[in-house]
């Protein structure tokens, strides 16, 4: 096999060495996909049969990951377990830089990030967005803001008192396969709390993953002095790896991302196992407009719904909106969804992404407007160029109008998440503003789903009203981007069905490790402690 000079090959990584796999899984670009599919599978089908194919050499072709079986997905656990002792007796400080070192590498390299991710179909500008998302959990406010909830002491009465955070040991990350690379690089957050790590790379699109962890983040772990098997990586089967972990004696915690359903039936298993369970599932977000809002910009946070088709877990997905001001609201979400356009991934003006099974959204969207609900725009298939099209793989960005509060949840566009470019506006039934207040904000606190919530609005009285009274959701945006990152404030985690039993705003740090109390006496009588006198 002779590849191009682009070509990334990987085995797995374990204690610190890259070990040999059972067969390899390779990787085409997105845009191959996009111009020619069929060549694309075979080629894909051909060097998995037979990884000295000549077939490497096609520039379609950009990498391979090794696949792991049983023994090596134990063997990566072993390794963790063994790193984590070692690495968790490192003082907070020295673990902390490598936040810092991970962060100034993914700047140096971020040319190279987002070419991974656009390979894997990320609209470039997306592509983006998401290193931002990284750049903000890494940021020196942020970092700062971690080491003193990991880390505060306190003088009482002769006493040093320290309430601190220990690392919780050894975590599993299983990241989802339609954001791999950016979710897997959360693991270096687990890392800098003092735990150990193995992560699943997802084998249908392992190659960032691969990438992040083994080429970026293994080598500062080496500068910070880490114990081998600190960072371990597996590309392997979803269910064999997690049946493995669940069931393992060496792994504490799972940090598992995917689909509510299949989440919270997995949370019972960990907690039925000893295991804490990380659950960031489904997310079902709103954004609400008042009267008074800035309708421009309120739509483009709007429209935010529709990047990446969609397929992105905290992207808007219903609008509630004042009666008064609903129609001029429309009116400006039509106009600017129309900019939303699909395309090859590395043009700069792209945000749609392909949508590959499309039965689930014209179920939908056939529901919904049996339902009585009021096609705005879009609702078709379109090819490359936007022409609407019957066998195109993006999906037009799709808004409905849905008239009643009152009825609003018995739309399944409503009520749960979609994944797809089909986001309904709610429009309110005229009220006393009072009243309508009370209501939106009982609608966004009853929603089953809770990952961030977004207000458009300018009285300051409403402002503080919602800033006081939502209780759902991990986040919540006040005039501001919904999906837009910022230092000290949490970018993933939530409530109910998005995070579980033990859903809340998801500080990888701080959810991987446990809160444990010290004193330190100078001089102190146990007796007249206890008893006073």
């Amino acid at each position: 096999m002779n590849p191009g000079k682009n070509f990334h090959s990987y085995g797995l990584f374990i204690a610190g060495k890259d070990v040999e796999g059972d067969g390899w899984v390779y990787t085409v670009s997105a845009k191959s996909l996009l111009e020619d599919v069929f060549t694309s599978v075979s080629l894909k089908r051909t060097l998995e049969k037979d990884a000295d194919s000549p077939a490497a050499e096609h520039p379609y072709v950009i990498g391979r990951c090794a696949v792991a079986d049983d023994a090596a997905i134990d063997l990566a656990s072993e390794a963790a377990a063994a790193a984590a002792p070692g690495w968790a007796a490192v003082p907070l400080e020295r673990r902390l830089r490598l936040g810092t070192l991970f962060r100034e590498e993914l700047l140096r390299r971020a040319d190279e990030f987002v070419d991974m991710l656009v390979a894997e179909s990320h609209p470039v500008k997306l592509a983006r967005w998401e290193l931002s998302c990284l750049l903000q959990i890494y940021s020196e406010e942020s970092i700062g803001w971690y080491a003193r909830q990991m880390h505060t002491e306190f003088e009482q009465g002769g006493r040093r008192l320290i309430v601190r955070r220990q690392p919780d040991g050894v975590v599993a990350f299983n990241p989802p396969q339609n954001a791999p690379a950016p979710s897997a690089a959360l693991a270096v957050l687990a890392v800098m709390a003092g735990n150990a790590v193995v992560v699943r790379a997802p084998r249908s699109i392992a190659l960032s993953t691969l990438w992040v962890l083994r080429d970026v983040a293994a080598p500062l772990l080496e500068e910070v002095g880490a114990p081998p098997g600190t960072l371990n990586v597996v590309c392997s089967n979803p269910k064999q790896t997690l049946d493995r972990w669940i069931t393992s004696p060496l792994i504490d915690d799972i940090f598992y991302i995917g689909g509510s359903t299949e989440g919270l039936r997995f949370q019972e298993q960990c907690v039925a196992h000893g295991k804490k369970p990380i659950l960031e599932l489904a997310g079902n977000d709103g954004i609400i407009v008042w009267k008074d809002a800035d309708l421009v910009y309120a739509a483009e946070a709007i429209t935010e719904s529709f990047y990446g088709s969609g397929q992105i877990c905290m992207v808007p997905n219903y609008v509630l909106v004042h009666p008064d001001v609903a129609d001029d609201l429309i009116a400006e979400v039509r106009r600017q969804v129309a900019d939303v356009r699909p395309g090859y991934p590395d043009e700069e003006d792209v945000l749609l992404s392909p949508v590959r099974r499309t039965e689930r959204f014209f179920g939908l969207l056939d529901r919904a407007l049996e339902q009585g609900a009021e096609l705005i725009t879009g609702g078709r298939r379109t090819e490359l160029d936007g022409t609407p099209s019957e066998t195109g793989v993006f999906l037009q960005p799709t808004v409905l109008r849905v008239d009643g509060l009152a009825a609003a949840r018995e739309h399944d566009v409503v009520r749960h998440e979609t994944f797809f470019p089909l986001l309904p506006i709610v429009v309110a039934e005229p009220d006393d503003d009072e009243v309508l207040l009370d209501r939106f904000l009982d609608f966004v606190n009853t929603n089953e789903y809770g990952l961030r919530n977004s207000l458009w609005a300018k009285d300051e009285d409403v402002v503080d009203t919602f800033v006081r009274r939502v209780v759902n959701g991990g986040l919540l945006k006040v005039n501001d981007s919904h999906i837009g990152f910022l230092p000290y404030l949490p970018s993933h985690g939530g409530t109910g069905l998005t995070g579980g039993v033990f859903g809340e705003a998801n500080y990888p740090m701080l959810k991987t490790s446990h809160v444990q109390g010290v004193s330190i006496a100078r001089d102190v009588s146990p007796h007249r402690t206890v008893f006073g006198d």
